[in-house]
């Protein structure tokens, strides 16, 4: 009985130190792990400010591996996808930020992960050429953001960039919708300047948009919409030149208003980006 009771006291205390041990090897290899960790992150970003981007992202992809439950994990995903993004690398930024953000869902600083990637987008729009989609995904991101995260500064940029974004795509519409208003296509025409006045209320193009209605409508006859558009553009743009031009649609001896655009330099890009011949509202010969 005495044998057995000390048998049970030791089994208990070999399992006691085998656990004691097991916890200290715990600790030290955790200790070790993380060590590891932050020399991966800290090579990062010596490479990161020597310019070795590729190397620096290779490093944070390492860091982010060794410890996936720390809280280097998140921080080290994000400076490999703001690595990438420092030298344009922007199909490896964004593919970083697109699994950052489904692994951390819940990080503090995912209003920031968002940003660049709206940013990776954005900054691609002038590569894009007769290509939206850069810029549809900019828009897609920006306006989250603003929805979302409405009281950070990133908000207060995305706002400012999706204005230009919809200045942008309005003039694309614009563009078509003058296309078809030449070729005597109205209902094609019609789609497209609607488009701009229901979508685009905010930008420099929706005065035109109301005027070339007015035409339209006059043209094929239907007066009373003709009408209703003119009064739309009136009350909303009384001192506008476009509004005088919609005014000489109905009185024929009124005298028209020459019509000067000042645009931006992202709006002058864009419509050399479709060839756009201004003083002839036509696509220029290639």
């Amino acid at each position: 009985m005495n044998k057995f009771f000390l048998f049970i006291i030791l089994f208990a205390t070999f399992i006691s130190c085998a656990k004691k041990e097991e916890l200290k090897e715990s600790v030290i290899k955790e200790k070790s792990l993380d060590l590891q960790v932050l020399e991966a992150y800290q090579e990062g970003m010596k490479n990161l400010e020597s310019g070795d981007v590729l190397y620096a992202a290779k490093k944070f992809n390492e860091a982010e591996i060794l410890f996936p439950q720390s809280d280097w994990a998140p921080k080290s995903a994000l400076m490999a996808a703001y690595s990438y993004y420092t030298q344009d690398y922007y199909n490896d930024a964004v593919a970083e930020l697109m699994r950052f953000i489904k692994v951390y869902p819940n990080y503090k600083n995912i209003d920031y992960a968002y940003y660049m990637l709206g940013l990776c987008f954005y900054e691609q729009i002038v590569d894009e050429k007769k290509d939206l989609n850069s810029i549809q995904n900019s828009k897609k991101i920006f306006e989250r953001i603003v929805k979302n995260y409405p009281n950070t500064e990133f908000a207060i940029d995305a706002e400012f960039k999706l204005d230009l974004i919809y200045d942008i795509l309005a003039a694309k519409e614009m563009f078509i919708g003058r296309y078809y208003f030449d070729k005597n296509k109205w209902v094609a025409a019609i789609n497209r300047f609607k488009f701009v006045t229901d979508n685009y209320q905010t930008t420099i193009y929706v005065e035109e948009a109301l005027h070339r209605l007015v035409e339209i409508y006059y043209i094929i006859g239907l007066e009373n919409e003709a009408k209703k558009y003119a009064v739309l553009l009136g009350y909303n743009y009384q001192s506008s030149e476009w509004y005088e031009n919609s005014y000489s649609v109905f009185d024929k001896n009124y005298k028209k208003a020459k019509i000067k655009k000042e645009e931006n330099k992202i709006i002058k890009k864009f419509k050399s980006l479709f060839n756009w011949d201004e003083k002839k509202r036509n696509p220029k010969k290639i």
